[in-house]
């Protein structure tokens, strides 16, 4: 009895040395790996803007869709400035602008019109990822919409979204909760997104 005894008193030593080590590194462990993901998420979510943002400049309204992002990005061409040299402090201190420094040939100036994708991103980006949460095969959440500024304009926005439990979903339940609870409570997007479609927020990213 004292030999069986002792056993499962080592063994429930070591249970409780183990659940103690795991209610420490749990919340560590969690941290670390939604630190990793949030860092591809929003690099995407970077990408989506600034593709949004050429897409309005062209069409003065955003895609609505990723179909149609995707197209822009494959098909339409926007200017690309190449630079040969720069203005010395010598020449600022000077006032010569660039536009004068073109004209004397001291600087090079031109434009071509590329494939946005490649402008943008470089010929090796690809486009058909754009869509997809980095990790998963979700899609992003996007849209668009109309919002009528304090002094009477309207301004197109659009937004694009990932919430808590599609990129974390498989990860502790209690610390996604616990997640889902703070951002109620502060009456925050439960997630990342990039944009907006309640407020004009120059195409801002909730982490920024």
């Amino acid at each position: 009895m004292k030999v069986t005894f002792k056993i499962l008193l080592v063994a429930a030593v070591v249970v409780l040395i183990y659940m103690c080590y795991r209610s420490i590194m749990a919340p560590i462990e969690f941290e670390q790996e939604r630190g990793a993901r949030e860092k591809a998420i929003i690099a995407r979510l970077i990408d989506i803007r600034k593709a949004q943002i050429e897409y309005k400049n062209k069409y003065k309204v955003h895609a609505a869709s990723f179909e149609e992002l995707s197209r822009f990005l494959k098909e339409e061409k926007i200017p690309f400035l190449r630079k040969e040299g720069v203005l010395t402090d010598e020449q600022l201190e000077k006032g010569l602008t660039e536009k004068e420094a073109v004209k004397q040939g001291l600087i090079k100036r031109d434009t071509f019109w590329v494939i946005a994708k490649d402008t943008l991103f470089g010929p090796a980006f690809n486009v058909d990822s754009l869509k997809f949460v980095p990790g998963t095969t979700q899609p992003f959440f996007m849209d668009t919409a109309s919002l009528v500024s304090g002094s009477g304009y309207t301004i197109k926005v659009f937004e694009a979204s990932v919430t808590y439990d599609t990129y974390l979903g498989d990860l502790d339940k209690q610390e996604v909760a616990n997640l889902k609870d703070m951002a109620a409570k502060s009456n925050k997007f439960a997630g990342l997104k990039v944009g907006s479609l309640e407020e004009i927020n120059n195409n801002a990213g909730n982490w920024e």
